[in-house]
């Protein structure tokens, strides 16, 4: 590909279950392409305000991924104890529920988007999250002749429906050397076909001295007060319970303790929140738990924070709470799992727990606690290391060094 060539025309591909770390990380890069080599359209399963932003960056179309709430029916499905009782219905049940999600759900997406892409003249597509989530997109790909690049940003898993979906991408970009590792392993994804890249941030926009008193003042925590934020989408996986079970080993050990469970809901998990919300409740720990929502504004949050934590039960990727939090110089504890122990290097660069261990989570915290100017230099060394590797302009570049390499193949 020429420099003199017209730009290659990528369509990005997010189905995500909300607004989160694999978007944030797309906005970046959609807004570092080099637009004499590239021109970009970013298409969206879900919608909302944050969505929205993405038409003053790029082109970008909402094609709803979801009509009928597919979720909902199946947990209505398995609440349903006589049900379980034959499992002949129960399987009758099932197939029942996922066939109306491919006609009604899967099939008007995958037709709108065929349709979307080859009136763009689509050379490419960039599928933002795992092949079975973005199996439309990699079916479009196919039907156009043109290649495809996932993005795996999750713990890929053996299952047949995996290993198909798999076996559709010309190529994989890893967030981390975990996620390759266990694609490797788990699904015989063979070296050539993935390459690591971390995700990138633009570093030089942050704002590192941004005002965290504005964010306690906000929701009302005093300057006096310890605080200790979990940074995540409010989805089961991301440990807002363990976080929850931390609260009471912590809450007699430091005074004017508050613990901050940051980050919106997505429409499958609203139950979730709830449910957490009334623990809280029926556990007597209102005046030490803080519910904000989904914050727009990160670097004053970080800066208002003593500790940042990411405490997913399941193994992590390689979280954006883990790269933002480093890069805005922040003591961060996460657990020893994933791409998080890839990135951290214990009691230098952060603190590891045991993962799924509220006590050892909490004996991190209170060590912290204690030393301060530990806590202090830990953020620090966090800072040089997230400033040498998470470059968005590298990450940029390496990214568009696949495209080339990809679409000089298939020529």
């Amino acid at each position: 590909m020429t420099t003199n060539s017209p730009p290659k025309r990528i369509v990005y591909v997010e189905n995500g279950i909300g607004y989160g770390g694999a978007i944030i990380c797309l906005r970046h890069l959609v807004r570092n392409l080099d637009r004499d080599r590239f021109h970009p359209l970013v298409v969206t399963g879900r919608n909302g305000p944050q969505y929205q932003e993405i038409a003053e960056e790029a082109l970008w179309k909402h094609i709803p991924d979801r009509h009928i709430d597919i979720v909902a029916w199946r947990a209505k499905a398995e609440s349903l104890d006589w049900l379980g009782k034959l499992p002949v219905l129960r399987f009758i049940v099932n197939q029942l529920i996922a066939r109306s999600d491919d006609v009604f759900n899967f099939m008007p997406f995958f037709l709108h988007l065929l349709w979307t892409s080859w009136r763009f003249k689509a050379d490419l597509i960039h599928a933002n999250n795992e092949p079975l989530c973005n199996r439309a997109a990699l079916l479009v790909a196919k039907i156009l002749r043109i290649p495809s690049i996932c993005h795996v940003r999750g713990n890929p898993d053996g299952a047949h429906s995996a290993r198909w979906a798999y076996s559709m991408p010309d190529h994989f970009i890893s967030v981390s050397h975990w996620v390759a590792k266990s694609m490797r392993e788990k699904l015989a994804i063979p070296d050539e076909k993935i390459s690591v890249i971390y995700d990138g941030i633009a570093l030089n926009n942050l704002s590192l001295n941004a005002n965290g008193l504005s964010f306690r003042q906000k929701f009302n925590i005093s300057d006096k007060a310890f605080a200790v934020g979990l940074v995540g989408l409010l989805i089961p996986w991301k440990g807002q319970e363990l976080f929850i079970d931390a609260t009471h080993i912590l809450k007699d050990k430091i005074p004017d303790l508050k613990m901050v469970i940051i980050g919106g809901t997505p429409d499958d998990c609203v139950d979730y929140e709830e449910m957490l919300k009334q623990r809280v409740i029926k556990e007597n720990l209102m005046t030490t738990i803080v519910f904000t929502g989904h914050i727009n504004e990160m670097e004053p949050l970080y800066n208002g924070l003593n500790i940042v934590a990411s405490a997913s039960t399941d193994p992590e990727p390689l979280g954006t709470v883990v790269i933002e939090a480093m890069a805005m110089g922040r003591p961060l504890i996460a657990p020893d799992h994933g791409g998080a122990a890839e990135m951290l290097n214990h009691d230098e660069t952060g603190m590891l727990f045991k993962a799924k261990n509220a006590e050892d989570f909490s004996e991190s915290v209170f060590r912290l606690y204690l030393n301060p100017k530990r806590a202090k230099q830990l953020g620090k060394n966090a800072q040089q290391k997230a400033f040498d590797i998470f470059s968005i302009s590298a990450h940029t570049q390496k990214i568009q060094e696949q495209y080339i390499s990809i679409l000089n193949q298939n020529k």
